[in-house]
């Protein structure tokens, strides 16, 4: 399966620009590690989910990826079905990482200034639909409130030029999607879409926070 790739004068850059022009992106919350808590579980979208595997399982404190859907029902997540844009889904990433290395406001972080565009409704490059929404979905209560804090504070210090349209929703269920999509980068990095949109963002992880990457 092929994404749609029309590169056009207008979407040149493909790794989105800070509206801070070089200044720091700002931290999230403050969160405390937690040394003996080795498990801890994210689920988020935005956008194609090959592009946000790819950035978070180079992620130092991220031990696994899969890449799925949440937001409709179990009997509607499969790829075919999702494309269509009237499911409820969004194409989605469950993120486990270890929570004595990494803080779920840090993902967060990764997730709003280098994995996608939170501006875009509904729409990554030249993706369009409701399954590629922006969207967080939190597993429990201070995942709820720290996401919510931190789209505020983003917001309020306008870090972008348009406002943050990421919906921040309970978490009713990941579904992996199929074998093919897992970790399609590793295999497929050689086709257009994957090498105009998606490796360029690993390449800003890299860049960008060089403490937090791993090969």
């Amino acid at each position: 399966m092929k994404r749609n790739v029309v590169i056009s004068i207008g979407i040149m850059i493909p790794v989105f620009a800070f509206s801070l022009m070089g200044a720091a992106f700002p931290d999230p919350p403050a969160e405390q590690l937690m040394p003996g808590a080795r498990k801890a579980i994210a689920v988020l979208a935005g956008g194609c989910f090959w592009g946000m595997q790819g950035v978070f399982e180079h992620v130092k404190g991220v031990t696994d990826t899969t890449v799925g859907y949440s937001g409709g029902e179990k009997k509607t997540a499969e790829y075919e079905k999702v494309s269509t844009g009237k499911t409820g889904h969004a194409e989605s990433i469950q993120i486990t990482y270890d929570p004595a290395v990494i803080t779920y406001g840090q993902l967060l972080k990764i997730y709003f200034s280098i994995a996608h565009d939170p501006t875009t409704l509904n729409r990554q490059h030249n993706d369009e639909g409701t399954q590629y929404r922006s969207e967080i979905f939190y597993g429990d209560e201070n995942q709820k409130a720290i996401a919510e804090k931190y789209v505020a504070q983003l917001n309020a210090a306008k870090v972008f030029h348009s406002p943050i349209v990421t919906k921040i929703e309970a978490l009713k269920g990941f579904y992996a999607a199929e074998q093919h999509h897992q970790h399609y980068l590793d295999t497929h990095g050689d086709e257009e879409y994957i090498k105009f949109f998606d490796l360029p963002m690993i390449a800003q992880l890299k860049k960008v926070y060089p403490d937090m990457y791993k090969k």
